[in-house]
């Protein structure tokens, strides 16, 4: 099972979904802002090596700005920070795509592509 952490309001995420449903890519939907990704979901992205902890926040939305988090992630450890990005779902760059051994974050072609194999 293929699960999509999307915000319906996100032109990114829009995207990203029609990527995947023009593929005939079948997903089950969680809206990211009321059910993040667990903080086992987002270890599995990071453990994958093909993202860094900072990849996983969105750093251009407004709670990130209003939380001062490019400050805070300064001091915090990698636990703190996951468990940060499992309470805010508005903190966590999306969509995440994950099937709990493969995971994409955010819109790029190239990667998305996984979801073809």
């Amino acid at each position: 099972m293929i699960v999509y952490y999307g915000y319906e309001k996100c032109s990114t995420c829009r995207k990203v979904k029609a990527w995947l449903k023009s593929r005939g890519i079948d997903i089950e939907e969680r809206d990211i802002t009321t059910e993040p990704p667990p903080v086992s979901a987002l270890r599995a992205i990071l453990k994958s090596g093909k993202y860094r902890l900072a990849d996983l926040f969105n750093r251009s939305g407004e709670l990130y700005r209003a939380m001062n988090m490019k400050e805070k992630l300064k001091k915090l450890s990698d636990e703190e920070a996951l468990a940060l990005l499992a309470k805010h779902g508005r903190l966590v760059k999306r969509p995440i795509i994950t099937d709990g051994k493969r995971h994409t974050v955010g819109f790029d072609e190239q990667r998305l592509q996984i979801w073809q194999e």
